[in-house]
């Protein structure tokens, strides 16, 4: 996955830059929504790479899941039961599967990474709106407004799939340590 993002970047980037320089060269129009399309898809796909490698240099997925703002309400489960996340997480994409392996880590290293990828889709929302102020150089208001709300529509997903996998990994964990006798 983390291949793919990087050439969809860099590819984004490059298609925006040449439509911008045959622009500058030629004054059509009709370029400047590729160069919008384009740049707001550069913009999307680095910034997401660019919140997990520093997230990640910060916290080495070593989050204390003790914390509050990683617990998961009654309110919430209900939420991601009517949602049907159990149905449809396995068919998102992720990152790096490695990190989630229960041979290559304990559940508890787990849970922290899980708490980790939370706070970069997080973080990632709130960046996803960034690009509605390029809409004062523009205009296109709507166009930026909509592409960010679908890109934080596309994090909360994986929020939803950190803090609903989360619960039931602590429920592993925990009777994983209650000796049978």
């Amino acid at each position: 996955m983390a291949k793919t993002m990087k050439r969809i970047s860099a590819m984004s980037f490059l298609l925006m830059v040449c439509c911008f320089v045959l622009y500058e060269i030629t004054n059509y129009r009709f370029l400047v929504p590729f160069i919008i399309t384009f740049g707001t898809t550069a913009y999307h796909f680095i910034i997401r790479l660019m919140v997990g490698v520093v997230i990640d240099s910060i916290m080495h997925n070593k989050a204390n899941y003790h914390k509050k703002w990683y617990h998961v309400s009654k309110f919430e489960m209900k939420l991601y039961q009517k949602t049907k996340v159990k149905k449809w997480k396995n068919k998102m994409p992720t990152y790096n599967s490695d990190t989630f392996d229960t041979s290559k880590h304990s559940w508890d290293e787990i849970v922290q990474a899980t708490c980790q990828s939370e706070l970069v889709h997080e973080t990632n929302v709130i960046f996803s709106f960034i690009p509605v102020l390029a809409s004062i150089w523009f205009a296109s208001f709507w166009v930026f407004l909509i592409t960010s709300a679908l890109g934080a529509g596309f994090d909360l997903m994986f929020v939803m799939m950190q803090r609903f996998n989360r619960t039931r990994i602590l429920k592993i964990k925990q009777k994983r340590q209650i000796p049978i006798y």
